[in-house]
C-alpha cells in the first residue's frame, strides 16, 4: 500500500522539530530572569507563535492524514499511536501555556510561591513528558520502518524503507 503525506504536511513535521529546538536551546534557565522585560514579551510572543503554530500542524495533519488510505494493523497499536500522537499535542500545548501563566503571574507580581512553583513544576512536568512521547513517537517510526509497512516512507524523506519485510 502507497502511503505518503504531502510536501507541505512532510515540511510541517520536520520544521515543528526546529521550532521545538529553539524553545528547549533559548530556554529560561532561572525564573528570576523574567524580570528583563524583553526576555519577558520575548518569551510570551515565542509562546503565542509556537501554540499557533502547532494548532495549525493539528488542524493540516489531521487533514493531510484522512486523505490517505487506512493502515492495516491491529487496534491496540493504532490506539497507542494515537494516543502517543494526541499526547504530544496536549503535552507541548501545555509547554506554552503555563510558560504564559508563569510569565502572566511574574508580571503581576506573583515572583514566588507556592502557585508559582506549581506551575513550574507543572511546566517541567509537561516538558519531560512531551520529551518522553517524542521518544515513543521515534521508536514506533523505527518500529513501523522495520516492519517495511509504509509510514517511515509516508513521512520521512530519508533511508527509505525496503517494503514487507
Amino acid at each position: 500500500m502507497s502511503r505518503s503525506y504531502s510536501f507541505m504536511a512532510k515540511f510541517i513535521h520536520w520544521a515543528f522539530i526546529g521550532v521545538f529546538a529553539i524553545g528547549v536551546i533559548n530556554q529560561v534557565d532561572e525564573v528570576e530572569e523574567l524580570e528583563s522585560a524583553v526576555l519577558l514579551v520575548t518569551e510570551v510572543v515565542f509562546a503565542v507563535v509556537f501554540l499557533s503554530l502547532l494548532l495549525f500542524r493539528f488542524i493540516y495533519m489531521r487533514t493531510a492524514q484522512a486523505a490517505l488510505p487506512q493502515l492495516d494493523m491491529p487496534k491496540p497499536l493504532i490506539l497507542l499511536a494515537l494516543t502517543v500522537h494526541r499526547g504530544m499535542y496536549v503535552s507541548l500545548a501545555l509547554i506554552a501555556i503555563t510558560g504564559l501563566i508563569i510569565g502572566g503571574l511574574y508580571y503581576f507580581g506573583s515572583k514566588n510561591g507556592w502557585v508559582l512553583e506549581a506551575f513550574l513544576l507543572l511546566h517541567e512536568i509537561c516538558f519531560w513528558i512531551s520529551v518522553n512521547l517524542i521518544g515513543l513517537h521515534i521508536a514506533g517510526a523505527i518500529y513501523h520502518r522495520r516492519k517495511g509497512d509504509g509510514v517511515w516512507n509516508a513521512m520521512v524523506p530519508i533511508l527509505p524503507e525496503k517494503p514487507g519485510k
